[in-house]
């Protein structure tokens, strides 16, 4: 008894495991997967990646790991999917606000958001955001 009590807690336990790494969407698996390069990063259409640019301090790798984590050019912080994945929400101290942005293309050769922010110079009006990655 003692031996089909253990079979079945053994069991229980390997199912458990192999069903939470098969509950992965196919879109974590493609944002998770690579690092992720930034391709193009653009404020209301014009290249915001050069040096004191709106979006220069994104420029760089991007990881978004598997545990909710990542960094994201200088920044770190925590990144999450919105309930039906259409949307990816950055958190990080160093920003006022998190960076909530539709995801526009999520492949595993391409990663686009985009999103709108207030103006930092005249916070009435707000700015396009679109941010491009391509894997490392």
């Amino acid at each position: 008894m003692k031996n089909l009590a253990s079979l079945v807690i053994i069991s229980v336990c390997l199912i458990a495991l192999s069903c939470s790494k098969n509950d992965q969407s196919e879109r974590f698996k493609l944002l998770t997967g690579p690092l992720w390069r930034t391709d193009s990063l653009l404020a209301s259409g014009v290249d915001a990646s050069a040096p004191g640019g709106m979006l220069a301090k994104f420029k760089g790798d991007a990881k978004f790991a598997e545990d909710g984590t990542g960094y994201f050019g200088i920044y770190k912080g925590t990144w999450r999917f919105n309930s039906d994945e259409s949307q990816i929400t950055i958190v990080t101290d160093s920003l006022i606000l998190p960076i909530i942005s539709d995801i526009v293309e999520l492949t595993s050769s391409s990663f686009k958001i985009k999103t709108m922010v207030p103006n930092p110079l005249i916070p009435t009006e707000s700015v396009k955001i679109r941010m491009t990655f391509k894997p490392k």
